[in-house]
């Protein structure tokens, strides 16, 4: 951590380095295939949960994000602070949230966030064949992994229904991450969870990511592809909320 804490510039909260924020901050995460997406969360594997008991029944969440694509702009700032609070340091590739742009797509198609759904019926949790990928009941029943559980198995990977898939391969420490509402964001100086703040939601400069309580339509992407424009937005020809 000493490393990381030379040359460190805090803005609103975040530990970044002047030169890896500069040096990230222009990148968009391209992809061509990303509006590719299920009809809802599935039960996936019917014979295999996280419970380890045959039991597929699962808590709902009570915290979810939603986002307004129309407002995102790509600056990926999302990613840089979600992967800065939970790594300590900024990696794209380690982002719980990704910022998928198709260089031939036009507005407002062009951009897509690829965020945890928190499914109320959660293929990953269901496959997950040791109980790491769970519902946090100290965390509102957030799906959550427990990196000291994981076996490396990748099931969860595979068995989401959304691409890109919405666990994320840590390629570092060769464990499956997945978002947790940041209630295990040990490099933020902030209570994350569903109790507190969420790294994205903080960062976006656009104010493009909300927390919310409701469950969301779990079919298709209405219920978390959200309006939050508001009246300034109205002004430029959009339509508000």
């Amino acid at each position: 951590m000493d490393d990381h804490k030379k040359n460190v510039e805090i803005i609103n909260g975040f530990s970044f380095t002047r030169r890896n924020f500069l040096k990230y901050s222009g990148i968009v995460v391209i992809g061509v295939g990303f509006g590719g997406c299920a009809d809802d969360g599935g039960d996936g594997d019917g014979d295999s949960n996280g419970n380890g008991n045959g039991d597929t029944t699962v808590a709902s969440s009570t915290g979810y994000l939603l986002v307004d694509t129309k407002k995102c702009q790509g600056c990926v700032s999302c990613m840089l602070a979600c992967s800065l609070v939970h790594e300590g340091f900024e990696s794209l590739s380690l982002a719980r949230i990704q910022v998928v742009q198709n260089p031939l797509g036009n507005f407002p198609d062009d951009i897509s966030l690829s965020h945890c759904r928190q499914c109320v019926e959660p293929a990953c949790l269901q496959v997950c064949p040791v109980g790491a990928l769970h519902a946090d009941a100290d965390n509102g029943y957030v799906r959550t992994i427990d990196s000291e559980k994981c076996i490396g198995c990748k099931s969860c990977v595979k068995a989401c229904p959304y691409e890109p898939g919405r666990s994320i391969w840590n390629f570092q420490e060769n464990y499956s991450q997945k978002c947790d509402l940041c209630s295990g964001a040990s490099y933020w100086n902030e209570q994350g969870g569903i109790s507190g703040k969420q790294a994205c939601v903080t960062v976006c400069p656009m104010k493009a990511l909300q927390f919310t309580t409701q469950i969301p339509v779990q079919t298709g992407d209405a219920g978390y592809d959200v309006n939050l424009r508001d009246e300034i937005w109205g002004a430029l020809g959009y339509t508000t909320k």
